[in-house]
């Protein structure tokens, strides 16, 4: 019976995991999706399906030692940004970045990350796609030298979260098997 302890530990916790790491970033992310240098530049994630209460925002990039944490903490209620140009710190011109978001307490412990994109030089055109989870939407201007974005974490009790009863369900089941675990 003790043999199986190990097992049914490592089963519980990756069903854990699977419940909880469903934080997902939206923007910015693959070809359509880019930043612009020196300006400032919307980050968009899916925060209605996900657990996670903060997380730290880092820019990451092969050619970097390390990443760069842009945002300490930033809650995840809020579904959107617009990342400042001081805050992107100065992040040259290129391609391969992803943004990542991290526990606040460990930025190795990573909870999602982006796609890789490419930050375009001061002046580009903002991409003309639009991403919109319930509560973000992000608009380019027409002449490419500004950018109108929208971010607010408005409730909406006509949405509903489709994720929750999944979530639960996955929840209990996880506490049932650590429960049956100890019974063993």
């Amino acid at each position: 019976m003790i043999a199986r302890l190990p097992f049914a530990l490592a089963a519980a916790s990756a069903l854990f995991y699977v419940a909880s790491a469903q934080l997902e970033v939206l923007s910015p992310g693959g070809d359509n999706l880019w930043w612009v240098a020196d300006n400032e530049n919307l980050l968009v994630w899916n925060c209605n399906e996900s657990q996670e209460q903060t997380f730290t925002v880092l820019v990451a990039n092969p050619n970097m030692a390390s990443p760069l944490a842009i945002i300490a903490e930033q809650p995840n209620y809020v579904c959107s940004l617009l990342v400042t140009k001081d805050q992107m710190g100065g992040l040259p011109v290129g391609t391969g970045y992803t943004v990542q978001l991290a526990n606040p307490l460990n930025s190795t412990d990573l909870f999602a990350q982006s796609s890789a994109f490419e930050i375009k030089a001061a002046g580009s055109a903002y991409p003309s796609t639009t991403v919109s989870p319930e509560s973000a939407t992000f608009t380019p201007s027409s002449s490419g030298s500004t950018s109108s974005a929208t971010a607010s974490s408005t409730s909406d009790d006509s949405s509903s979260n489709d994720a929750f009863p999944l979530k639960a369900s996955l929840s209990a089941f996880v506490v049932s098997a650590i429960t049956g675990v100890f019974m063993l």
